[in-house]
Protein backbone atom coordinates (compact mmCIF):
# COMPACT_ATOMS: atom_id res chain seq x y z
CA UNK A 1 0.00 0.00 0.00
CA UNK A 2 2.91 2.33 0.70
CA UNK A 3 4.14 1.92 -2.87
CA UNK A 4 0.76 2.88 -4.29
CA UNK A 5 0.51 5.94 -2.06
CA UNK A 6 4.01 7.01 -3.08
CA UNK A 7 3.15 6.52 -6.73
CA UNK A 8 -0.08 8.52 -6.38
CA UNK A 9 1.72 11.38 -4.66
CA UNK A 10 4.44 11.43 -7.33
CA UNK A 11 1.80 11.63 -10.06
CA UNK A 12 0.15 14.42 -8.09
CA UNK A 13 3.42 16.35 -8.02
CA UNK A 14 3.97 15.83 -11.73
CA UNK A 15 0.41 16.94 -12.45
CA UNK A 16 0.99 20.10 -10.42
CA UNK A 17 4.32 20.75 -12.11
CA UNK A 18 2.98 20.64 -15.66
CA UNK A 19 -0.26 22.50 -16.29
CA UNK A 20 -2.96 21.00 -18.44
CA UNK A 21 -3.11 22.43 -21.95
CA UNK A 22 -5.99 24.69 -22.89
CA UNK A 23 -8.88 22.69 -24.34
CA UNK A 24 -9.17 22.90 -28.12
CA UNK A 25 -12.65 24.25 -28.95
CA UNK A 26 -12.71 21.99 -32.03
CA UNK A 27 -12.38 18.87 -29.86
CA UNK A 28 -14.10 17.21 -26.92
CA UNK A 29 -12.25 17.03 -23.61
CA UNK A 30 -12.39 13.88 -21.46
CA UNK A 31 -11.13 14.05 -17.88
CA UNK A 32 -10.05 10.75 -16.29
CA UNK A 33 -10.64 10.07 -12.62
CA UNK A 34 -10.00 7.06 -10.43
CA UNK A 35 -10.73 6.70 -6.73
CA UNK A 36 -8.50 7.77 -3.82
CA UNK A 37 -7.05 4.24 -3.75
CA UNK A 38 -6.83 3.68 -7.54
CA UNK A 39 -4.96 5.56 -10.24
CA UNK A 40 -6.73 5.93 -13.61
CA UNK A 41 -4.68 7.20 -16.55
CA UNK A 42 -5.52 7.70 -20.23
CA UNK A 43 -3.64 5.06 -22.23
CA UNK A 44 -4.67 5.01 -25.90
CA UNK A 45 -7.02 6.90 -28.20
CA UNK A 46 -8.20 4.93 -31.23
CA UNK A 47 -5.29 2.53 -30.77
CA UNK A 48 -2.58 5.22 -30.54
CA UNK A 49 -0.55 5.73 -27.34
CA UNK A 50 -1.00 9.02 -25.52
CA UNK A 51 1.77 11.19 -24.08
CA UNK A 52 -0.26 12.65 -21.22
CA UNK A 53 -2.41 10.26 -19.20
CA UNK A 54 -4.38 12.95 -17.39
CA UNK A 55 -6.97 13.49 -20.15
CA UNK A 56 -8.22 12.63 -23.64
CA UNK A 57 -8.86 15.32 -26.25
CA UNK A 58 -10.81 13.94 -29.22
CA UNK A 59 -12.25 15.26 -32.48
CA UNK A 60 -16.05 15.06 -32.80
CA UNK A 61 -17.55 11.68 -33.64
CA UNK A 62 -16.83 8.05 -32.81
CA UNK A 63 -13.77 7.07 -30.74
CA UNK A 64 -12.34 4.26 -28.64
CA UNK A 65 -10.68 5.26 -25.38
CA UNK A 66 -8.54 2.91 -23.32
CA UNK A 67 -7.50 3.82 -19.79
CA UNK A 68 -5.25 2.01 -17.32
CA UNK A 69 -6.49 1.55 -13.74
CA UNK A 70 -3.90 0.54 -11.12
CA UNK A 71 -4.72 -0.47 -7.56
CA UNK A 72 -3.65 -2.79 -4.77
CA UNK A 73 -5.55 -5.70 -3.31
CA UNK A 74 -4.81 -7.35 0.03
CA UNK A 75 -3.77 -10.94 0.50
CA UNK A 76 -6.78 -13.13 -0.26
CA UNK A 77 -5.36 -16.48 0.88
CA UNK A 78 -4.68 -19.45 -1.34
CA UNK A 79 -1.34 -20.86 -2.42
CA UNK A 80 0.63 -17.61 -2.53
CA UNK A 81 2.96 -17.94 0.45
CA UNK A 82 4.41 -14.49 -0.21
CA UNK A 83 1.28 -12.90 1.22
CA UNK A 84 1.00 -9.16 1.27
CA UNK A 85 -0.78 -6.83 -1.11
CA UNK A 86 -0.70 -7.28 -4.86
CA UNK A 87 -0.62 -4.52 -7.52
CA UNK A 88 -3.34 -5.02 -10.15
CA UNK A 89 -3.53 -3.25 -13.50
CA UNK A 90 -6.74 -3.28 -15.52
CA UNK A 91 -7.30 -1.84 -19.00
CA UNK A 92 -10.75 -0.32 -19.49
CA UNK A 93 -12.11 0.31 -22.99
CA UNK A 94 -14.90 2.75 -23.79
CA UNK A 95 -16.44 3.18 -27.22
CA UNK A 96 -18.66 6.19 -27.80
CA UNK A 97 -20.09 7.40 -31.12
CA UNK A 98 -21.17 10.96 -30.38
CA UNK A 99 -18.36 13.09 -28.95
CA UNK A 100 -19.19 16.76 -29.53
CA UNK A 101 -16.59 19.50 -30.03
CA UNK A 102 -16.33 21.88 -27.09
CA UNK A 103 -18.07 19.48 -24.67
CA UNK A 104 -16.51 18.09 -21.49
CA UNK A 105 -16.80 14.44 -20.49
CA UNK A 106 -15.50 12.37 -17.59
CA UNK A 107 -14.21 8.82 -17.64
CA UNK A 108 -14.32 7.28 -14.17
CA UNK A 109 -12.95 3.95 -13.07
CA UNK A 110 -12.85 2.03 -9.82
CA UNK A 111 -11.60 -1.34 -8.64
CA UNK A 112 -14.00 -4.16 -7.89
CA UNK A 113 -12.14 -6.96 -6.08
CA UNK A 114 -9.60 -8.19 -8.68
CA UNK A 115 -11.44 -6.52 -11.62
CA UNK A 116 -12.57 -2.99 -12.45
CA UNK A 117 -15.55 -0.95 -13.56
CA UNK A 118 -15.74 2.25 -15.56
CA UNK A 119 -18.21 4.72 -17.03
CA UNK A 120 -18.19 7.66 -19.42
CA UNK A 121 -20.30 10.61 -18.23
CA UNK A 122 -21.38 13.86 -19.85
CA UNK A 123 -21.17 17.19 -18.01
CA UNK A 124 -24.61 16.55 -16.44
CA UNK A 125 -23.41 13.21 -14.93
CA UNK A 126 -25.52 11.15 -17.34
CA UNK A 127 -23.95 7.77 -18.14
CA UNK A 128 -23.13 7.68 -21.85
CA UNK A 129 -21.20 4.39 -22.00
CA UNK A 130 -19.95 1.63 -19.75
CA UNK A 131 -16.35 0.51 -19.98
CA UNK A 132 -15.47 -3.06 -20.79
CA UNK A 133 -12.48 -4.64 -19.09
CA UNK A 134 -9.95 -5.72 -21.70
CA UNK A 135 -7.71 -7.47 -19.18
CA UNK A 136 -6.60 -7.34 -15.57
CA UNK A 137 -3.53 -8.77 -13.95
CA UNK A 138 -0.36 -8.14 -12.00
CA UNK A 139 1.73 -7.09 -14.99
Amino acid sequence: MRHLLLLLSLFGLVACASPLPKPDAQKAWVDVQGTPSALLMAHTLDGLDLRDGRFFQVPPGKHELVARLQFEVGYLGGGDLGGGPKQITCYLRVRYDNFVAGQRYRLEGRPQLMKAQGWLYDDQRNILARATVQRCGSF
